[in-house]
């Protein structure tokens, strides 16, 4: 039987949505670089879960054996977050001075997915849109998506086809977007298989 989660619990949902860069402050702040523009996921929820730059998101007892270092606390009970400049500097409960802060660099910072703000109508976060199927019109698969790239201007999903062919790009744009189902785990676009 499995023990119940606590909130202490790694969440099952967890999406890694910055890197502690730096200590702020001497009593205890830190500089978090995000990864988004926007990063209202950060300070929707007090509690961030952290893992070593070069630890693996569900380490195994070999790869902790092998990062002989400081441990990191696993949850970081948020006090204050704020953006600043490029950055958020926040401070925890957990931390307490430079020192500690110091300590914290390098960390990757996950945030459970249901502390994400609500988008609104038409938009998407990238998390959800990776792993979903992509159609054309005609109902033939194209592939994947895998990841997506950020142009400026807009957004181009990176879709492969199953097996050996190559990656097509297709701009994230209702011109070539018809729909996207989150449900049905599916994207239909106006793209042919020759393109």
């Amino acid at each position: 039987m499995n023990a119940p989660q606590t909130d202490d619990a790694w969440p099952t949902d967890a999406v890694e949505v910055g890197r502690i860069v730096d200590a702020w402050g001497l009593k205890g702040g830190f500089k978090v670089q995000t990864y988004s523009s926007d990063p209202q996921a950060l300070f929707g929820t007090k509690r961030w879960y952290l893992r070593p730059a070069d630890v693996p998101l569900r380490p195994t007892a070999l790869a902790a054996a092998a990062s002989p270092r400081v441990p990191l606390p696993s949850l970081l009970r948020i006090q204050q977050a704020k953006e600043q400049g490029a950055v958020v500097v926040a401070t925890a409960h957990e931390i307490t001075d430079r020192n500690a802060a110091e300590g914290l660099k390098g960390a990757r910072v996950f945030v459970s997915r249901t502390a994400f703000p609500t988008p609104d109508e038409g938009e998407f976060y990238w998390i959800d849109l990776i792993g979903l199927d992509v159609v054309n019109r005609d109902g033939a698969a194209l592939g994947r998506v895998v990841g997506l790239i950020e142009t400026g201007a807009s957004c181009v999903l990176r879709i492969q086809p199953e097996g050996e062919g190559e990656e097509r790009l297709v701009p994230f744009v209702t011109a070539f977007v018809d729909t996207v189902s989150l449900a049905d785990r599916r994207i239909t676009v106006d793209w042919g298989l020759d393109y």
